[in-house]
């Protein structure tokens, strides 16, 4: 859908808001037109004597109450074209935020969140400025127009009338070009300027990295050159309106020249009144407005135009994982899972990042997932979660147990309801323990409906974090800061654990959530888990051994494929890959032991 079509389907929501607006605008316009008629007949009547004193007592009450006229009507178009383009932004901005969050993890791995973030500031304020001052723009400049040169016409002279017109078609046909260049040198900036916004989120988010790294010079290089290179193409566009607003001027200025002179010719040879001259002049600086507006108008048609290609590009971008129109609510989930031959390759590649799982996991048990790293285990949890797609039937819910959907309550949904399965009843705790920026309890609760302190404290206690948030200033309150910056990374682990616990979910997913805690507190956390879990599905993500040998079921993955399934003990005996990672973890320790004691 081009650029227009798709920005009408928001005005014509709005279309009434839009009539009352355009015709108030008109009739502010019609009755401006008014007042050098006016002027012009006490112009006449003072110079022949012959206008009388209530006669010039009814002009300017005329001219009066046009001027109320005005003021009302112009704040009434202000409130209903302003207002109107402010709540379709409003409604835009709701709209990208809310396909945004329907959008899955393959569009966020290509698309920078410094872009996404100019989408919805600049942008969206473009597009405001195109569907609000650039109406009224471009309305003034046609309706404005027109009016008075009706009047000039009518009321004073055509010749001279004409001769006022001239310059006006030499700006329109220079605005149809000027437009078109305009709109390629916004596109070129708007892209620079995303560019530009994502270094900035990027540089700040890793400022510790930076600093440690020593590369705060190399930084602030990279960022001047970005800097300059959204200069340049701000110069471009600036430079270009530099020549042709002042260039407007001097048409301008020639136009009203040319009509003093000739004007004032024609008065002086009694072709017309010197109120008709003296109304004339007062017209031509009336289209002085329009000629502006014209340039106004295109300015932000071409900056809205490029915008809307950029908030469009947003709202048709279309998720690879989606609900099918059979879907079916599932009341209730026990937690059993099935692996039916899955296989899966991320976009973009050629060989699969997973190959060929089959695996039954019944209610209650904790399975453990090891492996090397980049064997594909963070996205065997992923695809569960749903945030990739895979062909369907590959991945099973309840097949087992819910025996009256055998064989249809299958992970790609041709008939599960993703929301009430994966959101209900699946916690997660990821790789990267994000935090928002707000209070412990906020974030230990956010997966919860309300924020019930005797559960979060539960879930706290349950992840080893409770002691921690006492000893905190504000305790529960503590604001974390943005993603966690506040805690260290076994206090961000521990937490994100716990606003996992609180959900009490069928399914619970740990993702190498371990890695940044002691051995002696991940020792209390898992016993806490195998605890309030009994009966509940554990997915265990881990590196370290002593993590996961106590799980009921251990796979090991190599190469995305399952090349190992057993208990701790099975395994061993096994001789494989477990026993040799299991070896070599021991002699890592034993060597740390020696060092500690010999230090």
């Amino acid at each position: 859908m081009k650029p227009l079509p798709f920005i009408m389907q928001y005005v014509r929501r709005y279309k009434y808001r839009y009539i009352a607006g355009i015709l108030t605008l008109f009739a502010v316009d019609a009755a401006s037109v008014f007042i050098p008629k006016l002027t012009g007949i006490i112009t006449d009547g003072l110079t022949a004597r012959s206008i009388t004193w209530s006669s010039i007592r009814t002009c300017l009450l005329g001219i009066f109450l046009i001027g109320l006229l005005l003021a009302v009507g112009r704040f009434l178009w202000r409130y209903f074209l302003f207002g109107t383009a402010r709540i379709i932004e409003r409604e835009l901005r709701n709209e990208m935020f809310s396909h945004l969050e329907t959008m899955d993890v393959e569009y966020y791995n290509s698309h920078k969140t410094g872009d996404l973030m100019t989408r919805f500031t600049s942008d969206l304020n473009a597009v405001r400025m195109a569907l609000g001052p650039a109406v009224i723009c471009i309305f003034d400049s046609v309706v404005m127009t027109l009016l008075v040169v009706c009047q000039m016409m009518y009321y004073v002279n055509i010749k001279l009338t004409l001769l006022a017109l001239i310059p006006m078609v030499i700006i329109c046909l220079g605005y149809m070009h000027y437009g078109k260049v305009l709109d390629d040198l916004y596109t070129e900036r708007q892209d620079s300027v995303s560019n530009l916004a994502d270094f900035v989120q990027e540089s700040f988010s890793g400022i510790r990295v930076i600093k440690a790294f020593v590369r705060k010079q190399a930084e602030i290089l990279s960022f001047s050159k970005k800097n300059q290179d959204t200069m340049d193409k701000s110069m471009r566009i600036a430079k270009l309106e530099a020549i042709l607003i002042p260039l407007l001027d001097v048409i301008i200025g020639f136009s009203s020249l040319a009509s003093l002179l000739y004007g004032g010719y024609l008065a002086l040879i009694g072709q017309i009144t010197l109120g008709r001259f003296v109304a004339f002049n007062q017209y031509v600086n009336m289209l002085v407005w329009p000629m502006l507006a014209c340039s106004e108008a295109a300015v932000m048609f071409s900056q809205g135009t490029a915008s809307i290609r950029r908030v469009q590009e947003i709202l048709e971008a279309q998720t690879n994982v989606k609900d099918t129109a059979s879907v079916t609510t599932l009341d209730t989930l026990h937690g059993d899972i099935r692996f039916d031959h899955l296989t899966f390759t991320h976009l973009g590649n050629t060989s699969p990042v997973l190959h060929d799982i089959n695996l039954d996991i019944p209610s209650g048990t904790t399975l453990a997932i090891i492996g090397r790293t980049g064997n594909g285990k963070s996205t065997l949890v992923n695809l569960l979660l749903r945030l990739y797609n895979t062909e369907p039937g590959m991945i099973y819910l309840d097949d087992h147990v819910n025996k009256t959907q055998s064989g249809k309550i299958y992970y790609n949904n041709e008939l599960a309801d993703r929301k009430s399965v994966f959101k209900k009843y699946i916690a997660y705790v990821p790789q990267d323990n994000f935090l928002f920026s707000d209070t412990l309890k906020a974030n230990i609760a956010f997966g919860t409906k309300s924020q019930d302190m005797s559960r979060i404290i539960a879930a706290a206690k349950s992840a080893c974090i409770h002691d921690n948030i006492a000893n905190f200033p504000d305790n529960y309150d503590t604001i974390v800061g943005e993603r966690g910056v506040t805690l260290s990374g076994g206090q961000k682990q521990r937490s994100s654990i716990a606003r996992a616990l609180i959900k009490n979910a069928p399914i619970l997913i740990l993702d190498d959530s371990l890695s940044a805690v002691d051995t002696d507190t991940e020792e209390h956390i898992l016993h806490n888990l195998r605890d309030d879990r009994k009966g509940k599905t554990t997915i265990l993500i881990a590196h370290r051994i002593s993590t996961v040998q106590h799980a009921d079921l251990i796979m090991v993955l190599e190469n995305g494929e399952m090349k190992e399934l057993g208990t701790h003990t099975e395994l061993i005996q096994k001789n494989g890959i477990y026993k040799d990672m299991f070896e070599k973890q021991q002699l890592e320790a034993s060597i740390g032991e020696q060092e500690v004691i010999n230090s």
